[in-house]
């Protein structure tokens, strides 16, 4: 006993690296660092110069550290920067993007976890016939659907306002969270919906008793990636959207100049940085489940 133990090899203990080896390390790491650099060297730009007065970017360089520091950037780009003709700062722009993105990311996620879990595990005709048409939608240009979007909006009395533009997003996004959502819930076991339905339980009572509590991974992929397309999107909210609600990613094209034409880049790189929160927000808040729903069946 003694002697097999002995003989066993410790296989936590590390080789020494080959000088080959050493250099291929050196090589890999350098080359994520210079990758590192220029992904992140238009990040620093924006917000080094969110701190740093307009006339020293002026006078000096787009591209440089700050010789003074100023935080009136952010207080100006939030509430005092005049954006067509309204000097409001991004603010209003700001709420009115969130009231827009929250109700068409929920609903359109809620959509394509039924959607999913009607063509994976519930009996219905022309499952498959019905997926395709659906998936469909996601490999469409947004260019291609911007007139048969504008006729029905002007059937429904929609256009130019905010239920619209949310309906648009809402109708567009449910295409990728039924991909998602199906993808997902095929997995799941079937042995469990038949359980659900020999108890006597409906459509509905075994999609919220059963398939909710087992889909927080695909909800938070879906989730992350609504918000995030919804609240980045510029097509569809500077050709759906009206001066009086335009979402803050429209609203940042009219923040570059001052009334005498000199750029503002200080107040206008805090407006940028403002309008990055919160997806930030939303994906460090759910970035691990993100991974984890992908690798569970989301891009199967």
């Amino acid at each position: 006993m003694t002697a097999a133990t002995t003989n066993i090899p410790d296989l936590t203990r590390r080789r020494p690296l080959t000088g080959k080896q050493i250099a291929g390390r050196i090589a890999l790491y350098a080359t994520l660092l210079i990758l590192a650099a220029f992904v992140l060297m238009p990040l620093a730009v924006i917000i080094l110069n969110s701190v740093r007065f307009n006339e020293d970017i002026l006078r000096e360089s787009f591209i440089g550290w700050p010789t003074r520091l100023t935080l009136e950037n952010w207080s100006v780009a939030w509430g005092e920067a005049c954006i067509n003709a309204s000097c409001t700062g991004v603010k209003p722009y700001f709420w009115a993007s969130m009231l827009m993105v929250v109700p068409a990311t929920v609903i359109s996620t809620a959509l394509g976890l039924l959607n999913g879990f009607a063509l994976t595990k519930w009996p219905m005709p022309f499952a498959g016939l019905v997926f395709v048409v659906i998936t469909i939608g996601v490999f469409l240009p947004p260019q291609v659907v911007l007139l048969p979007w504008a006729i029905a909006l002007s059937w429904l009395g929609l256009s130019k306002s905010l239920a619209g533009l949310a309906l648009v997003h809402i109708i567009q996004g449910t295409c990728f969270t039924t991909l998602f959502a199906r993808n997902y819930l095929i997995n799941l076991p079937d042995d469990l919906i038949k359980a659900a339905r020999i108890d006597g339980a409906g459509f509905f009572r075994t999609f919220w008793r059963i398939v909710v509590p087992l889909s927080p991974p695909i909800i938070i992929v879906t989730i992350i990636w609504q918000f995030t397309f919804i609240w980045n999107e510029f097509l569809f909210a500077v050709t759906f959207s009206h001066s009086d609600f335009r979402p803050i990613t429209a609203a940042l094209m009219s923040l570059n100049a001052d009334d005498t034409g000199v750029s503002e880049y200080g107040f206008g790189s805090a407006a940028v940085l403002i309008a990055a929160i919160p997806p930030l927000i939303i994906y460090f808040a759910g970035g691990r489940y993100f991974v984890r729903g992908l690798t569970q069946g989301a891009v199967k």
